[in-house]
């Protein structure tokens, strides 16, 4: 038996956890977090309010699956932002499918688009989430939970005080203004 008695997720809790998003028909893996998470609980919104309701009460090791709308979280599919045009009007690094290509309205505002069918005449890019209109899951793995500090409370998140390098004080050189 463990002696450890593990916190449970509440306000004011450090968490960190991995998650993976799938398609809730196909069980299609749809993205997943490279690294570990980590939020202050009730003082960070990193993830969904309908994921992190999930997440009250839960504990180190917990892995939960939480089915979400994607229009809840992406919004509702907009066919404006599909857009098709003849392949010799596109550059030539821009022609492979799932390539993703950051455009501009003519506002200055940026919107990733990206290129979801291509033929020997056309070229379409979409510039909707690739989750919207879809309906997820959210699988959670819970990895660590304990009490945030006040200043992760403060930044919602785990603070770092200047980049996880080793130095040599040796070779430090002082900034003079």
């Amino acid at each position: 038996m463990n002696d450890k008695i593990k916190q449970r997720i509440q306000d004011n809790k450090f968490v960190e956890l991995n998650y993976k998003v799938l398609d809730e028909k196909t069980g299609q893996v749809l993205s997943t977090v490279e690294f570990p998470i980590s939020y202050v609980h009730g003082a960070d919104q990193v993830l969904a309010t309908a994921v992190t309701a999930q997440l009250e009460g839960r504990i180190e090791g917990d892995v939960i699956e939480v089915p979400i709308d994607g229009n809840l979280i992406y919004g509702a599919r907009d066919e404006d932002l599909v857009f098709t045009d003849r392949i010799e009007n596109v550059p030539e690094e821009y022609r492979e499918v799932g390539m993703k290509i950051l455009m501009e309205n003519d506002k200055g505002q940026p919107r990733e688009f990206i290129v979801t069918r291509m033929d020997d005449k056309t070229l379409t890019v979409d510039g909707n989430n690739p989750l919207c209109g879809r309906d997820l899951i959210f699988k959670l793995e819970i990895l660590k939970v304990r009490d945030a500090t006040m200043e992760e409370i403060e930044a919602g998140t785990r603070v770092v005080n200047g980049p996880d390098i080793d130095v040599d004080p040796g070779r430090m050189v002082p900034i003079n203004k």
